[in-house]
């Protein structure tokens, strides 16, 4: 009852009722607990340097809901998966969970959802793509605070995997460049290894310049918000440069 009083008021009432509305647009209901909803788009971009008191939200972000909407995400689709798959073994299984939430995957499903226009207005930042995939798991545990498990799994499925992932096109395609990369170099004998040349600030996130080096020579560099992606970047360069098919 509480939450049905919550939720008329929201989307009737409540001072920022164009942005519940574009809610349940998104999300298929209209939220009660509409705090939660608006924390999921605050990233820790945002905060800057400011005195807590004059943080959005105290200081708080969006990285508790993430921390909880990643392992959320991953139990879901991992039981998706299971019952899509009822031949395909360990290892099949979870190259296919990795495929889609690992942050690539997730930016791009954040990107195609409109994310970046929630995030905009929460923000005073540049809404980089590597927020999107943020704000995909932090909105997850947010559905997940309000709704439990399996409302959260409705919405998974139902809103995200069908909508904006190919599953088939994942089963055959491979952009682990960094996997590629070294098994190719392990079939040649050669030698492998990726550092960081350059750690810095651009707005206001930690950036990523890494390098690879095959047999003490760097090949490539690649540069991202995150080292790992970063890796990634650096070792797809590296492919090509070496004349070395990858997938597109």
């Amino acid at each position: 009852m509480i939450k049905t009083v919550r939720r008329f008021y929201n989307y009737f009432l409540h001072p920022e009722r164009e942005f519940v509305r574009r809610l349940r647009r998104l999300l298929g209901f209209t939220p009660a607990y509409l705090n939660v909803f608006k924390l999921a788009f605050q990233h820790k971009s945002n905060n800057g340097d400011t005195a807590k008191e004059d943080k959005p939200y105290g200081g708080q972000n969006n990285e508790r809901l993430e921390f909880l909407g990643d392992a959320v995400l991953g139990t879901i689709v991992a039981e998706y998966l299971y019952k899509k798959y009822p031949l395909g073994d360990e290892g099949f299984l979870t190259k296919m969970r990795s495929k889609i939430v690992k942050r690539n995957s997730l930016n791009t499903i954040g990107d195609n959802m409109g994310l970046d226009e929630l995030l905009s207005t929460y923000n005073n930042v540049r809404i980089a793509k590597s927020m999107l995939g943020n704000a995909v798991e932090a909105l997850v545990g947010a559905i997940y605070v309000e709704r439990g498990y399996k409302k959260t799994t409705q919405f998974v499925v139902r809103q995200m995997l069908r909508n904006y992932v190919d599953i088939e096109h994942l089963e055959t395609f491979d952009d682990n460049y960094k996997s590629q990369l070294l098994e190719h170099c392990q079939k040649n004998g050669s030698k492998v290894d990726y550092s960081v040349v350059k750690r810095f600030k651009q707005d206001k996130r930690d950036r990523f310049k890494v390098a690879v080096n095959v047999d003490g020579r760097r090949v490539a560099v690649g540069e991202d918000f995150n080292k790992k992606s970063a890796e990634q970047i650096a070792s797809k360069r590296a492919l090509v440069d070496m004349g070395i098919k990858v997938s597109r």
